[in-house]
């Protein structure tokens, strides 16, 4: 193999997914990527970029996408053969503080001489404990844009430096093993610099020959949603989120989100959809930086032409005549907003200010005007709730299914809060004033809890009005109930909801059957238990209160544009070619 100077490794949540199965649940029904979070931050793609661009040999490798490919796959081989000057291992999402430490920790004893970089959001809240408790992570690159500070650190390794006090937003280990957190210097003031570019994604793909390594998500070759991003940050304050005001302020230093360029945002769009015909996300509130932004970027894109299906995200229900614009500059959108409770209360004490009356006007107008599909995201685990609250927003769902859903366009969703309240959210910080009490805040803690064999065992919280196991066995309820709603509705099929409603059966009856083993006081007694079961635990973890494809927007049959892709893929194996025979 090459030598690369920066092999980036995006781990599985836990480590030991193919060895000890574990019923995760819900926790990932509602998103793209499997219970694994094969997911990698698309953070990797930009800092790729603008490591190649400076000159330098990158790779992303997927681990837990080869980890699912290929139940053989060895991953000890195969970080063993690779040859990298630095290991960059995601730990942005909290929920794979476990695969990332043993990564580490693997890459570390095969590579004892690489220097190995953790990133990403939970890396930024946690870079002291990071370094303090694990002689394996050697840095900690912190902030929301790292790809200057990246090329910075690259560089510096290659050159041989022990001294990094010039890296802007790293955290390291000087001579005398103390952690050093250099300041934040680099928070550029915009975006404009940072290109979601799907033609560096393929370039690399082809370069490395590995496409499964590059694979976003284990059904992104079936459905391969697009995203691109309008910031960075946010300008409200949901209590749990880690990607809030309040996480942005204390942990990143943040006054305010970054934004990118409404014209530069609809460029990228228009080179996703050069390659892929498939729907593009448009991650962040067009409105969050005021509606001369929004409408400029529906101005661009409608200038571009682009006819890919856009999904346009809002957190405060938008007025008619933005909606208006969005129709008009984009033939087939969709559309999505998180009430999260139907409890006005419950919304408000989350921090989503808004009523059933502005919620209920958007979905009229948005379905009036041509919205393609609108989906409706609601959460269990929130300040306030209770499991009769939970209950009573499927009913609610009923009632605006029974308006709004003749044209079986509006999709309401129920999911919980899992497996943990995110790392300087609000409710982190300051979990008493909101009615929650974290079991466990600590990385090796997060890390032990991730290896249970349920999820009702490794969720951080508890809240005055809920305790884990209401909103475990709560969230199985809603979620079989809002199944029989939808079937009712004409959104789901018989058969489809048969389906949901046998795994959701079977997942609460294993549930009881993991607690009635977890319940044994005999250690011993308690892991030959846990044992007998894991066999029939696997196949339990997906489409628990509703079913993957319901998450499908509308698309075409030919996903992929060929015509654009294969001169794409030549030349790149041309340029492989040349460089072997140079």
């Amino acid at each position: 193999m090459p030598r690369y100077d920066l092999v980036l490794l995006h781990a599985p949540s836990v480590y030991d997914f193919r060895k000890k199965p574990a019923i995760y649940g819900p926790i990932s029904d509602v998103i793209p990527p499997g219970p694994n979070f094969e997911m990698y931050p698309i953070g990797m793609i930009s800092i790729s970029e603008h490591l190649v661009r400076a000159g330098f040999e990158v790779r992303i490798v997927n681990l837990a996408m080869k980890m699912l490919e290929d139940p053989r796959f060895d991953v000890e081989r195969f970080l063993g053969s690779l040859d990298a000057r630095l290991f960059g291992i995601d730990l942005h999402w909290l929920p794979h503080v476990n695969g990332a430490l043993a990564v580490a920790e693997i890459a570390k004893r095969l590579h004892p001489r690489t220097p190995i970089v953790f990133g990403g959001f939970s890396t930024s809240f946690f870079h002291e404990e990071l370094l303090s408790t694990y002689p394996f992570v050697d840095f900690a690159m912190r902030g929301d844009s790292t790809e200057g500070p990246m090329v910075d650190l690259v560089r510096a390794v290659v050159g041989g430096t022990t001294d990094f006090s010039e890296v802007p937003n790293l955290s390291w280990r000087n001579a005398a093993g103390a952690v050093v957190a250099n300041p934040l210097g680099y928070k550029p003031a915009d975006l404009d610099h940072v290109f979601t570019n799907y033609e560096h994604a393929i370039r690399q793909t082809v370069r490395h020959l590995d496409f499964t390594g590059y694979q976003p998500f284990e059904t992104w070759d079936r459905y391969p949603i697009t995203a691109v991003f309008t910031c960075r940050g946010c300008v409200h304050n949901c209590r749990t989120c880690g990607g809030g005001a309040h996480f942005f302020h204390q942990t990143m230093e943040r006054g305010r989100p970054t934004f990118k360029a409404p014209e530069l945002v609809a460029r990228d769009m228009k080179t996703a959809e050069t390659f892929l015909n498939a729907p593009i996300f448009i991650i962040g509130d067009i409105l969050q930086h005021g509606e001369e932004y929004a409408r400029r970027l529906l101005a661009e894109v409608k200038r571009l032409g682009i006819r890919n299906e856009v999904v346009i995200e809002f957190f405060d229900p938008p007025s008619r005549s933005v909606l208006e614009a969005v129709a008009d500059a984009i033939p087939r959108f969709n559309l999505e907003i998180s009430p999260e409770s139907h409890d006005e209360q419950v919304r408000y004490a989350f921090g989503r200010p808004f009523g059933n009356e502005a919620l209920e006007r958007f979905i009229g107008d948005a379905l009036e005007l041509g919205c393609r599909r609108f989906d409706l995201f609601f959460m269990t685990g929130l300040p306030q709730q209770t499991p009769q609250s939970v209950l009573d927003t499927v009913d609610y769902c009923d009632r605006l299914l029974g308006r709004f859903g003749q044209s079986r366009r509006l999709f309401p969703f129920i999911s919980p809060l899992a497996p943990f309240v995110d790392p300087g959210s609000a409710v982190w910080e300051h979990p008493e004033k909101y009615g929650y009490r974290l079991l466990f805040t600590r990385l090796e803690e997060l890390r032990r809890a991730l290896e249970s064999p349920s999820w009702k065992y490794f969720l951080n919280y508890e809240t005055e009005w809920m305790s884990r196991d209401e909103i475990v066995y709560t969230t199985y309820e809603a979620g079989a109930r809002l199944n029989d709603v939808k079937e009712r509705h004409g959104l789901i099929s018989g058969e489809e909801a048969g389906r949901v409603r046998e795994k959701n059966r079977a997942a609460v009856a294993m549930m009881r059957r993991v607690d009635a083993a977890m319940d044994l006081t005999d250690p011993a007694g308690r892991e030959r238990a846990l044992a007998r079961l894991r066999d029939e635990i696997r196949d339990l973890d997906t489409s628990t209160v509703c079913d993957k494809s319901e998450l499908d927007w509308p698309t075409g049959l030919l996903k992929v544009n060929l015509h654009r892709v294969i001169p794409l893929v030549v030349s790149e194996l041309f340029r492989k070619l040349a460089r072997r025979r140079g």
